[in-house]
């Protein structure tokens, strides 16, 4: 039996959230992952298993915009350039796929700046 920790247990909720979200071409999933110094974020297509648009807090424009990568102010400025790239290849609605992380915070700071940028979920 596996040593439950901290990441074992975001993978296994990250396994159930999956089993119930997937993307689609006409709605695909806007997936998140966060580290300790830099947030990620894309939206896939899974039925063509294809990255439609990624973006993060590690890319250099946005870097020299931020004073830190680690805080809700950049999760916010990645939302909304993600969000401003899905518009660009006409993609307005989404699935939101946390990836097992708890709604809070960056997480929710992300999600807000695609909301206020004009994605839909």
């Amino acid at each position: 039996m596996a040593v439950s920790t901290r990441s074992n247990s975001r993978k296994m909720r990250k396994a159930r959230i999956r089993k119930k979200i997937s993307g689609s071409s006409e709605r695909p999933r806007l997936s998140i992952f966060r580290s300790s110094r830099y947030i990620y974020a894309q939206i896939v297509d899974d039925q063509s298993a294809a990255t439609l648009c990624a973006c993060s807090s590690l890319e250099k424009d946005l870097k020299a915009k931020l004073k830190s990568t680690r805080d809700q102010s950049a999760a916010k400025e990645v939302g909304k350039m993600l969000a401003e790239r899905a518009k660009k290849k006409d993609i307005k609605r989404v699935v939101f796929d946390r990836n097992g992380f708890i709604y809070h915070g960056r997480i929710k700071a992300l999600a807000e700046g695609a909301r206020e940028a004009g994605l839909d979920f």
